[in-house]
């Protein structure tokens, strides 16, 4: 059994409930940093996007302030998902349960458990918005870099400015879309949500959504216990 997607501060602990460690501190903090610098940079992209949301700009002090604001929020978002995917790449690998996961959608979105595959640490809508997310924020930085005049004027030409405009409200608004998507995930699979908060699940929700990440941690605990065995 490959045990690809298990940390090594992933851990299984005894308890009434069992509770199973799925993040550390460092990575729900890299992943709310994140998640912070993704809403600022769409309040004040979409600040910026249409005159009938100029509005959002006063969050900001203003549009002047919201233009000098945006692409640094830009370059925070892009060094802090880059700690994230370091972090979780080798997790999100795409393996042969995801494609029969994926196949069953309707039995996901039904909540009929019991017809779907055991996974991993992962499932495959997870690994999507993993994926997707790491693609979009690539084009993001490259057509960001583009447009900001300050320092990169001189580099580019009108023509290549004006469609690094277009491309980068086109990733823009499909990345908000993935984000509400996972937001939305988070809450509906219940305790999703709180597991970035406190870093731990109970063994019953592993067991019921990533039954193939808890296996795989079960195994590891019994294997190390068993070294431990032989060497006393």
């Amino acid at each position: 059994m490959s045990a690809y997607d298990v940390g090594p501060a992933d851990k299984v602990r005894k308890g009434h409930p069992v509770t199973v460690d799925r993040y550390t501190a460092g990575a729900r903090i890299n992943h709310w940093i994140n998640a912070i610098c993704l809403v600022l940079l769409a309040l004040s992209g979409l600040a910026m996007f249409h005159p009938s949301l100029f509005f959002l700009s006063s969050l900001f002090g203003g549009g002047q302030w919201t233009r000098t604001i945006h692409p640094w929020i830009g370059v925070a978002m892009f060094f802090s998902f880059a700690g994230l995917f370091l972090r979780f790449w080798r997790a999100n690998l795409w393996k042969r349960e995801d494609g029969t996961w994926l196949a069953r959608i309707r039995d996901v979105l039904a909540k009929h458990d019991e017809h779907l595959p055991e996974v991993g640490k992962y499932n495959a809508g997870q690994k999507f918005v993993f994926w997707a997310m790491s693609l979009l924020i690539i084009i993001m930085i490259a057509t960001g870099l583009v447009m900001w005049d300050q320092f990169f004027y001189d580099y580019t030409s009108i023509p290549q400015k004006r469609l690094a405009v277009l491309v980068h409200a086109l990733a823009a608004v499909v990345m908000i879309c993935i984000w509400i998507i996972h937001v939305y995930a988070a809450i509906w699979v219940r305790g999703t949500f709180s597991a970035m908060i406190r870093g731990y699940v109970t063994g019953g929700w592993a067991w019921r959504h990533h039954r193939k990440w808890l296996r795989e941690l079960v195994s590891r605990k019994h294997n190390e216990q068993s070294k431990g065995k032989a060497v006393e």
